[in-house]
């Protein structure tokens, strides 16, 4: 009886090591990072990314170590889209419907419970405010008694004394203490703090895209064309302005965690964003003129 064949992964690790290369090298005659040549070879296709990622790096593997790339292209798609076979179950045998979960919770009792806490929680809130609004007024009716009592012993120069509701004055301190509230919540909103620190962004191109980077400081860290099946990563203080000319075609990971572009960050498939050292995107909040004309005039001639 022959042996089987070897899969997908350890076929290309012995074709590579059969040539006489490094995982290094392999991954430098690639453009990629030494742990994608790993993850192809171990056939951890998640490690690498989405399937269009997976399938771009294969074919271009594959044309390196001279394999027929159909053939391990159609060795993959086999290997990922494999239907598992259903768990088998002995024949003549019933299945029983379990009885519907029944509540022991005593929901009576417990109700119960709970308005009362409502209630005493209405009373304890209540009772001080009655306090506070009667005080006032037995205040104002002590002032009246003794004016009205000065009157009958026929004291001049005094006459009744009426005090002023105190609602309109509690009124007016409480409005004078809602707007201090409000630029404190606005202020932490707007705190220029979040997402600052240091970031590492990797861009992987699954299409050709143009890139233009900048740091906090407002230094350009690249400009330039991400190609295709490619990966490249940068290093600098968030938050950190970023321009890809075409964002359908980039995957963005932040500090080793993946990051979706929503679509409030895009515009006719080109973004523009800052990127923090906490994950999160925001709008960029100087945008500049087109960065790919800026470069086209810093070029030098040539």
């Amino acid at each position: 009886m022959s042996d089987s064949p070897p899969s997908l992964g350890p076929r290309l690790k012995a074709e590579r090591e059969r040539k006489a290369l490094s995982s290094h090298t392999a991954a430098d005659s690639l453009h990629l990072d030494s742990w994608v040549v790993d993850a192809l070879e171990a056939d951890d296709y998640e490690r690498v990314g989405p399937p269009v990622y997976v399938k771009g790096h294969l074919k271009r593997y594959a044309t390196l170590l001279e394999l027929p790339v159909a053939e391990i292209i159609a060795a993959y798609e086999s290997r990922v889209q494999a239907p598992k076979a259903p768990a088998s179950q002995p024949s003549g045998t019933r299945l029983r419907a379990s009885a519907p979960p029944v509540s022991n919770l005593p929901w009576p009792p417990l109700i119960g419970l709970g308005a009362a806490m409502v209630l005493a929680v209405v009373v304890l809130w209540w009772k001080p405010w009655h306090q506070r609004a009667a005080a006032p007024a037995s205040a104002a009716a002590s002032v009246d008694r003794g004016a009205a009592a000065a009157g009958a012993a026929g004291i001049p120069g005094r006459t009744p004394m009426t005090s002023a509701p105190p609602a309109p004055a509690m009124q007016r301190s409480a409005a004078a203490a809602t707007p201090a509230s409000a630029p404190a919540s606005q202020g932490a909103e707007s705190d220029p703090s979040l997402g600052t620190g240091r970031a590492r962004l990797r861009l992987s191109f699954s299409a050709s895209s143009w890139v233009d980077v900048h740091d906090a400081a407002g230094r350009r860290v690249f400009a330039g064309n991400g190609r295709a099946n490619s990966v490249r990563t940068f290093s600098g203080m968030a938050p950190m302005r970023v321009y890809l000319g075409f964002a359908s075609g980039v995957q963005l990971e932040i500090n080793n965690r993946a990051v979706a572009i929503g679509p409030q960050f895009v515009a006719g498939d080109v973004a523009r964003f800052e990127a923090g050292a906490d994950g999160v995107l925001r709008r960029d909040l100087h945008p500049a003129a087109d960065p790919i004309a800026q470069s086209r005039n810093t070029r030098p001639p040539g």
